[in-house]
């Protein structure tokens, strides 16, 4: 059953006549995207620092925002999330997932960095990935200047982004140097080829449709043969062991919700310790809308208290 918050916010929505995503060209997308959030998105919550820093990558500089929680010394050495923002890959950005960083630095007491990775179509697969390792790199190498102890470092996103922070995870496994204590995987993309049975059960009608998902896809993957690149389906990577701890949140009612619980099954038979938990009566990108899904801020509130949990906060 849907949660009654959830079928109003769709009724609204429809009834508003907003335009759905897949028929924006991407920059109106964006503009549009950042705009709504207001909407049902909750206050910001104070913070004791924010930073605008920039980090180098292999593309060029890229944008991060740092967050401290509110009541941290600011001589204290906290762990720190790198988390990188959802959206297919083509839209949202640093502003759009503010108040979801705010709320998890203050609800976990760590320190958040947000990663701005260059997007598509303009930048395509794998640039997004590139962007992401070299600013998590980044925050390692400079965790004495940030006052985050390098440790205890965890990455994390939602829908594209838990699909970039799966894959980041792997990829710090792999070069051997990049040691991970934890990933957050919201709502994740994890199979490229989205085949699973969830894409056709909630494919339309529930926000995030089957038409959005083939745009964002196309936007960023180039080539077809892409979708079996562990990179972009991080579930077909053939060696899923010796990974950090993973924390797996999943929706009822969103196309993505049986890629989450595939992910986290096969990290869980790779002995892996993996916790998937599904809110079943919500829709995919529900997290970032406390202002009017209750259970957006239940969702949040977990997903802190695992971060605390694990990270030692």
């Amino acid at each position: 059953m849907l949660h009654p918050q959830a079928r109003a916010l769709l009724d609204f929505i429809e009834r508003s006549g907003l335009p759905p995503t897949h028929t924006l060209p991407p920059v109106e997308a964006r503009a549009f995207y950042r705009e709504r959030r207001a909407f049902t998105q909750p206050a910001a919550p104070e913070v004791s620092t924010v930073r605008d820093l920039q980090a180098e990558g292999p593309h060029g500089a890229i944008p991060l925002r740092l967050f401290r929680p509110r009541g941290a010394a600011a001589e204290a050495i906290l762990p720190v999330l790198v988390y990188y923002h959802g959206g297919g890959w083509v839209i949202g950005d640093l502003d759009t997932h503010d108040v979801l960083c705010r709320e998890l630095a203050n609800m976990a007491g760590c320190a958040i960095v947000a990663v701005d990775y260059r997007m598509a179509p303009e930048h395509r697969f794998p640039i997004a990935v590139d962007d992401c390792l070299a600013a998590t790199y980044w925050v390692q190498r400079n965790a004495v200047a940030l006052g985050v102890d390098a440790t205890r470092l965890a990455v994390g996103g939602d829908s594209a982004g838990g699909n970039l922070a799966a894959v980041v995870a792997i990829a710090a496994r792999d070069a051997g140097d990049l040691p991970l204590g934890f990933q957050l995987l919201i709502y994740p993309a994890t199979d490229a080829r989205r085949g699973a049975s969830s894409h056709h059960t909630n494919g339309q009608g529930y926000l995030l449709t089957s038409d959005t998902i083939s745009y964002f896809h196309e936007h960023y993957i180039a080539d077809p043969a892409q979708d079996l690149d562990w990179r972009a389906s991080p579930l077909l990577h053939a060696d899923l062991s010796r990974l950090p701890p993973a924390f797996v949140l999943t929706a009822g009612y969103d196309p993505l919700r049986d890629e989450g619980l595939m992910y986290s099954q096969r990290l869980s038979e790779a002995g892996n310790r993996a916790t998937h938990v599904c809110f079943e009566r919500q829709i995919h990108g529900f997290i970032t809308m406390g202002k009017v899904l209750d259970e957006a801020n239940a969702a949040v509130s977990i997903c802190a208290a695992e971060l605390r949990r694990v990270l030692g906060a």
